[in-house]
């Protein structure tokens, strides 16, 4: 298979997974390499993404790995056979590759779970709320790519509103509630938009108030994606100068769940929180 120049986030993904399955049976990459009639390098490569993987070697290689997890190898087949080319690539070229590799994670995602504090989660938001947040990105950027990315915004939503939507939960701090992001009706829109999708039997929207005893979570952003089994879920972060991170060692996601978890549970339930997010609504 020729080399990837610049592989996806799901790429990358598949190989971290065949590096882990390697590094648990205790062998060296040479040593993987030779028992599928192969070479150091292009093992490397394909741990790395920049190479591809058949069917039949990731078989081999999990064989070879002692891997009893069916499930798991199960998983990493569709992966290493996918050839699917998504929406997300007319904008290859275009906007950043994060952009593409979210909506590509988000496509494959089995569910989504959001905790956000000072915005609107990405796939709750209007386009007026979009284009009011990427209006404030510094250095600016010019108008043409705005468009660009609140259209691909808007595109990202078919996980939640097209024909297949997978589970969704967002819970969202009082404060992004508040914080107007455009003018009062454009943030009364939003408000309505979030409270009308929190309907929806696949969809949850959870409230924290301002007036919540010792809660001390406020940093616990996070955009938790599902996999096709629990060792491919993903969460990613904003990682400020350095852009975004797709955290996905086990451990890092444990501790993921674990923190979505308590956050949830001293949040207000969804009725309650429907109720909250249409009296903020009224008062706009």
């Amino acid at each position: 298979m020729p080399r990837r120049r610049q592989p996806t986030a799901r790429q990358e993904r598949l190989g971290a997974e065949l590096r882990k399955l390697r590094e648990a049976a205790g062998l060296k990459a040479r040593e993987a390499a030779a028992l599928i009639g192969s070479d150091s390098a292009q093992m490397s490569q394909m741990e790395a993404g920049t190479a591809g993987v058949s069917e039949e070697r990731l078989r081999s290689l999990a064989a070879h790995y002692s891997c009893e997890d069916e499930e798991l190898i199960e998983a990493l087949t569709v992966m290493a056979t996918d050839r699917t080319r998504g929406w997300w690539e007319e904008y290859r070229g275009k906007l950043p590759t994060p952009f593409l590799d979210i909506a590509e994670l988000e496509h494959h995602a089995t569910y989504r779970l959001d905790v956000e504090f000072l915005n609107i989660p990405g796939l709750l938001q209007t386009e007026d709320y979009a284009r009011g947040v990427f209006s404030y990105r510094v250095p600016e950027l010019p108008r043409s790519e705005i468009e660009l990315r609140v259209q691909h915004r808007v595109k990202r939503r078919e996980v939640i509103e097209g024909p297949t939507p997978i589970p969704y939960e967002a819970v969202i701090h009082e404060a992004a509630l508040r914080i107007r992001v455009g003018d009062r009706a454009a943030m009364r829109a939003q408000l309505t938009r979030a409270m009308e999708l929190s309907a929806a039997d696949h969809l949850t929207v959870r409230v924290i108030p301002f007036d919540l005893d010792g809660f001390g979570g406020a940093w616990a952003t996070m955009m938790y994606a599902g996999g096709a089994v629990p060792k491919l879920d993903t969460v990613v972060r904003d990682a400020g100068a350095n852009g975004t991170a797709f955290v996905d060692s086990a451990s890092q996601l444990g501790a993921f769940r674990t923190l979505f978890r308590k956050i949830e549970a001293v949040s207000l339930e969804p009725e309650r929180s429907r109720d909250f997010i249409h009296r903020l609504a009224k008062e706009l």
